[in-house]
């Protein structure tokens, strides 16, 4: 009977970290990197919506635009007074611009702590 239990040998039980532990992980660590305007790009946090898609956004270049969240995005942003966005002002007006990115809080930590933001939240 006990060359049965040697027969297959030694096993140790395998633990493995679960994925709900690891995004934990990560979420407390933040992102390595916040996505930066590239071009024509600018950051800006919404201080009105107007109602439909349209909204009151002030920018980092001092200016405050009437901005439109374009038909793609329309369903996967989610956007409220104080959110911090990525817009692209219109080249025929100045004055109004396109919502195209959202910054998640990790990211929203980082921008301040470069600066980049600090221009805006001074007002809030």
């Amino acid at each position: 009977m006990q060359k049965q239990e040697n027969e297959f040998g030694d096993f140790e039980e395998i633990k493995e970290k679960s994925t709900y532990e690891d995004s934990k992980q990560e979420e407390q660590q933040g992102i390595s990197r916040a996505r930066s305007p590239k071009g024509r790009e600018l950051i800006g946090i919404i201080v009105q919506r107007y109602g439909g898609n349209r909204m009151e956004v002030k920018t980092t270049d001092g200016k405050t635009r009437n901005c439109r969240v374009p038909g793609k995005y329309k369903r996967k942003l989610w956007l409220r007074p104080k959110d911090i966005i990525l817009i692209i002002p219109w080249e025929d007006d100045d004055g109004k611009g396109d919502i195209i990115y959202k910054y998640p809080p990790a990211a929203i930590q980082q921008l301040r702590k470069s600066g980049v933001i600090s221009s805006l939240t001074s007002d809030f």
